[in-house]
């Protein structure tokens, strides 16, 4: 049985993260679904997702508004870490960013094999990649620019929320979060994988690593709203 991460990048649950939910998974605005939304332009039962064959397969189910996969309208097709998955108003990433990570670890393999990247990396990137027991989404996402600079003890990090503020001061960071949030948005939403969910309008590392940042975002966005006591 396949398990499955959904993370709500936008829409009325934006922040919020289901992690290893077991297949089948439903979607929709009842209960009775694995994962129950607030957003009013989602059918009372909107979509599936199950395994088959290995393959994690989504179809819609006679939705009212429909539902997007990296942009385009589907009834049914197979998906995978790093899809992007439209539903009225919601956004949805699916996979955690360990298996957004393994899946451009293999891309970045199969480019390898391919002598793609053969003038783009060096003997001493490659024994710093190989030397790597787990798979890290922050060393995949800036391979391409970054190899020859990249090892463990140099890895960027994305920063911590701030603590102390006023409420003021709260307000003030979530409308610049908001700002960034409507600017990426703007972006991911034209972006449309091509059928062998090889490219996007712009490369995929790139279109994952904007992916990524839109994530962190939301989630930051749940933080100032729901402070901890």
């Amino acid at each position: 049985m396949a398990l499955l991460t959904l993370r709500i990048v936008d829409g009325a649950d934006r922040g919020c993260i289901f992690e290893n939910l077991p297949t089948p998974v439903t979607v929709g605005r009842e209960d009775g679904n694995s994962v129950r939304l607030k957003d009013d332009r989602v059918s009372r039962f909107h979509l599936k997702i199950q395994e088959d064959r290995g393959q994690l397969v989504l179809t819609d189910l006679a939705s009212t508004n429909g539902t997007k996969v990296n942009g385009e309208p589907v009834q049914v097709t197979i998906v995978r870490p790093g899809d992007v998955v439209s539903m009225g108003k919601t956004v949805i990433l699916l996979g955690s960013r360990e298996e957004i990570a393994q899946r451009l670890a293999d891309l970045r393999k199969a480019q390898t094999a391919t002598g793609k990247n053969a003038g783009r990396r060096d003997s001493e990137s490659q024994s710093i990649a190989s030397s790597w027991e787990a798979v890290s989404l922050d060393f995949e996402l800036d391979w391409g620019e970054q190899a020859d600079q990249l090892s463990p003890l140099h890895q960027v990090l994305p920063p911590d929320l701030p603590e102390g503020l006023s409420p003021a001061q709260y307000a003030q960071l979530a409308e610049i979060f908001h700002y960034i949030h409507y600017r990426i948005r703007r972006v991911v939403r034209t972006g449309v994988i091509t059928a062998h969910h090889g490219h996007v309008q712009i490369e995929e590392r790139r279109w994952q690593a904007l992916l990524d940042l839109y994530d962190r975002v939301a989630t930051y966005l749940k933080q100032i709203g729901e402070p901890a006591e």
